[in-house]
């Protein structure tokens, strides 16, 4: 099998890492994420991830609460660098090698966030986990995904969620939802598509990564993306980009 990407920037949702229950770490959740992130690895195709932490605190509700925005946020940042450093044990228990990088120095559970470190550890073939988001308050994961696909010439972003793309409406509010193969990303501002923020979607165009939504509940759906098989909904310049 011939990998359609050579190196890639998989960003998972932090609720992705919480099973059915919504919240906390799932174990048998974590396994099955990191099974499908070794198969791709095993192809040569170079991973760095970037973990969301909703599925501990999220920065926003704790803001809409009271406290402070950027307190809240950096409350967020540490909840990432937690599911990071648990992927990890789960990607090492499946032999693949990885490191974290945290964009907040921590040095005795994480490597400090070095750019060119990074590059080096994806051609020796580790898995590359980028904790604390850009390391800034008023920033989701979702732009730490497109900054540092960016910075380490990434040439798509995988977005793993819980649904099969991109819909006009909510799937499970709406059994008649449509789902989007091809969408550009001045689609995503115009239609108000919340699938990325606008500054992720901005940084994304400017740098033309694209960027593929698939469902990773589904085993396989993640290779399968790597593969270029037609999946999910494909995030690009234009609607037939």
């Amino acid at each position: 099998m011939n990998p359609k990407y050579k190196r890639l920037v998989l960003k998972v949702s932090g609720e992705s890492l919480a099973g059915s229950a919504g919240y906390g770490l799932d174990a048998a959740t974590l396994s099955a994420i990191a099974r499908q992130i070794a198969a791709i690895n095993q192809l040569g195709t170079e991973v760095a991830i970037v973990v969301g932490g909703g599925n501990i605190w999220r920065g926003l509700s704790g803001s809409a609460g009271g406290m402070d925005r950027a307190t809240a946020d950096y409350m967020g940042m540490l909840a990432t660098v937690i599911n990071s450093l648990a992927l990890q044990d789960a990607l090492e228990q499946c032999g693949v090698v990885c490191r974290v990088q945290s964009a907040i120095e921590m040095r005795q559970m994480a490597e400090p966030y070095i750019r060119l470190r990074a590059i080096r550890h994806l051609e020796k073939g580790r898995v590359v986990i980028f904790a604390a988001g850009t390391g800034n308050p008023y920033f989701s994961t979702d732009t730490t995904a497109a900054l540092r696909a960016a910075e380490i010439n990434a040439e798509v972003i995988l977005m793993a969620k819980k649904v099969d793309g991109i819909y006009d409406d909510d799937p499970k509010a709406n059994p008649n939802a449509k789902m989007f193969s091809n969408l550009s990303y001045l689609d995503i501002l115009n239609k108000e598509l919340h699938v990325m923020d606008a500054t992720a979607a901005t940084l994304c165009m400017d740098n033309h990564i694209p960027v593929i939504v698939f469902n990773i509940t589904q085993d396989g759906n993640m290779l399968r993306a790597v593969l270029g098989e037609p999946i999910g909904t494909y995030l690009g310049g234009g609607a037939d980009d």
